[in-house]
């Protein structure tokens, strides 16, 4: 294979700073037509008669219903297609931020608007700074990348303090044994940062939670004139 010229190796990242740039304006302006809204997280492989997909279902629905929220998700198969199914046979605005995939791309049929992503990373970052709540289901390593990212992002004051809502008791309750005991344990968290998230199976508790958080006007207002 004939190496790269210097000219090639410029040119390719240039390229590539503009596509990025290019991923964050476009993600921004974007979720600025969402003013409030909800990001569902959770496994991409859990199946329509999973009782997590059940209750994704049953909750993208109420949010739409009862809060008038749009139901925001990565957009793929699993939980998030599930909290979308909700939202759109509820009627409600159902969105979500798709990724380019090396194979396929893999979109849910149940989205009202979608904004396509090369990048994972600044994908997660238009996730991030999107809505007035969070929800996690049960995933995989996608899943606790996000739900990780976003609690050092509240931890650290680089966004506000928002509700990060953990459905699934069975699964999050181990978990939040292991921060307890190894982490806390060891130091390298305080104490407070255990109330950074609510573990809940209670759907009530979960639209009260919702309905409660303050409105965000941060990225969605601020970037007014992003091209």
């Amino acid at each position: 294979m004939k190496p790269l010229t210097k000219q090639e190796i410029h040119d390719t990242a240039v390229e590539r700073v503009h596509l990025i740039s290019k991923e964050f304006s476009d993600g921004f302006n974007f979720l600025r037509n969402y003013p409030r809204s909800v990001t569902i997280f959770g496994g991409n492989l859990i199946k329509e008669n999973n009782p997590y997909y059940i209750k994704a279902r049953a909750l993208g629905a109420r949010i739409a219903n009862e809060l008038h929220y749009s139901i925001l998700t990565g957009g793929g198969p699993g939980i998030m297609e599930a909290a979308n199914r909700g939202a759109f046979e509820a009627g409600g605005e159902s969105v979500g931020l798709t990724i380019e995939l090396p194979l396929h791309q893999i979109q849910n049929p149940y989205l009202n608007k979608h904004l396509n992503f090369h990048y994972f990373f600044s994908r997660k970052v238009c996730l991030a700074f999107s809505a007035e709540s969070y929800v996690f289901f049960p995933g995989g390593f996608g899943t606790f990348d996000e739900f990780f990212d976003l609690l050092t992002l509240i931890q650290t004051g680089k966004i506000e303090k928002v509700p990060v809502i953990l459905v699934g008791s069975d699964f999050w309750k181990p978990f939040d044994e292991l921060m307890r005991k190894e982490m806390l344990g060891l130091g390298t968290i305080d104490k407070d940062d255990l109330d950074l998230y609510t573990i809940t199976d209670n759907e009530n508790e979960i639209i009260e939670i919702i309905k409660n958080a303050p409105v965000r006007h941060g990225i969605k207002f601020i970037h007014n004139h992003l091209e």
